[in-house]
Order: structure tokens, then sequence, then C-alpha cells
């Protein structure tokens, strides 16, 4: 774990990254969240993130995320984003744990999250694999909307999320996070739904993301540096 100090400082200058970049885009102030990618760091590391300022944290396992949370119970304010996969058999314990699911990845898992909790609605956004990636998950970009319709009623969407194909460099990105904007809005006027969230862009390319219309980034490495394997 980095020193405490250390970790406020990187945060802060990634928060500042996030500011200017939308500043720079010409969007309001405060129009794209910074979800710090928590992934196998210590509880402390989050708890200094906190002191520091931070209050959107995202974890990629469940049970990791239940442990994590009951050590930081005290702290006030949080939203608990799930960015990894989740497997239908552990959506109670999700339910339990997270505010916002942003990898729903089909009309079963949907189906399950309403069967157990029917309301309020899960806040979701459905994960999109733009470059057909076999090693990722997510849905094709023409299976998007037939999605939406299968589970609008049993679930708040929310919006999109997306992690690109590597490239060569950060532009590479670019047009994946553009066709992801483009498609948000296309899929917002043929369904009626307000699709506000695009969480997109990570270390190495959130600020590109941000300029492409993010409205969530998923920052893990530039704030707790790698992660603890």
């Amino acid at each position: 774990m980095l020193p405490e100090l250390e970790i406020k400082r990187r945060f802060e200058e990634v928060q500042g990254r996030v500011i200017e970049a939308v500043r720079r885009s010409d969007r309001p102030s405060g129009s794209c969240r910074l979800v710090l990618a928590s992934k196998t760091q210590p509880a402390a590391a989050v708890a200094a993130a906190y002191r520091a300022g931070a209050r959107d944290f995202g974890e990629n396992y469940v049970q990791e995320a239940v442990a994590k949370r009951a050590e930081l119970a005290d702290l006030a304010g949080v939203t608990w984003h799930l960015i990894g996969h989740l497997q239908t058999n552990k959506a109670r314990l999700a339910l339990e744990t997270f505010d916002v699911i942003q990898t729903l990845d089909s009309a079963k898992l949907a189906s399950t999250i309403y069967r157990l909790r029917p309301s309020p609605p899960m806040r979701s956004l459905i994960e999109v694999n733009l470059g057909g990636e076999v090693s990722k998950r997510g849905v094709a970009p023409d299976a998007v909307e037939p999605l939406i319709t299968a589970v609008r009623d049993k679930v708040e969407v929310a919006g999109l999320m997306t992690i690109p194909p590597l490239g060569d460099n950060t532009e590479t990105s670019r047009r994946y996070f553009a066709e992801l904007r483009e498609s948000r809005d296309r899929l917002a006027s043929a369904t009626g739904l307000k699709l506000s969230e695009l969480s997109m862009g990570m270390t190495e390319d959130y600020v590109i993301a941000i300029e492409e219309g993010a409205t969530i980034v998923r920052v893990g490495r530039a704030v707790f540096g790698e992660r603890n394997i």
C-alpha cells in the first residue's frame, strides 16, 4: 500500500485532471464522476482515499467487496459500484453490497435481480463489448437495444459501460468511446429512456473518455499504485 499522503496527492492530481478535462470539453462542472477502482487494495487504502475526498469506489469481486465494506462500515456517504462480472448465484449478496451494478449483461441476471429486489429498482449500466473480444464480458452492440427492452421493467437502466480493446496508444480508445456515446444517444431516442450515464475510461485513457462524453471514469492504478496481487 502507498503511504496515505501519496494516495492523497495522486487522488487530487487525478481529480484535477478530471475537472480540467470536463472544463476543456465545455461541459458542466461535476458532470463526470471519478470512481476509484479498488480491486485487491486493502481497506486502509480505501479509507485513505476517502479521507482525501473520494466517495465512489468500484470493486470487481462481490466477496472482496463484502469484506472491505465490513471493515469500512464507519465511512458515510460512500457509493459502491460493481465493475466486475456478476454471476446470478451472487446476485443477492451483490444487492446487499453495491449501490450500482455497472456490468449488467443478460436478461437472466436482470430477472434474478428483480426477483430478489423488485423495489427500488437496482441502478444498472449495460456493459457493451464494442471490440467483440472473447476475453471480455458484455453484450454485442446490436444486442443492446433488445436487452434494454427485456430488462427496463426489472432494473433501472441508467446507461452504458465499456472497456475498449487495448491499442498501441491511448488515442486508440477514442473511437470506441465515441461509438459508445453515439450508441447511447441513438438508444435513448429509440427507447425513450434517459440513459444519462456513460462509464468509460480507466487510468490510461480517462481524459480521452471525458473528452468523448464519459460521465463516469474508473481509475485505480493512478491513485493506488499497482494492484496487490
